[in-house]
């Protein structure tokens, strides 16, 4: 495991996820666990996507088909 950095919350915000994670059925054992989910989640959806052009998909075509492949 990686080395860990301790981030603070407000008490609140501490109690309210407490109460999802004991409602959560067993899904997350802890705050902490939850936590590192959801973050987790934020930054991988914030990773760009690759986006292919048109002139991109044309030219690969066109290579597919020079191949053979279409």
């Amino acid at each position: 495991m990686s080395e860990e950095i301790p981030v603070y919350i407000p008490k609140s915000l501490y109690e309210k996820i407490k109460l999802r994670v004991q409602s959560s059925g067993g899904e997350f054992k802890n705050v902490r666990e939850f936590v590192n989910f959801v973050l987790q989640e934020i930054v991988k959806e914030e990773e760009p996507e690759e986006v292919v052009t048109s002139e991109e998909e044309e030219a690969l075509k066109e290579r597919l088909r020079k191949l053979g492949y279409l």
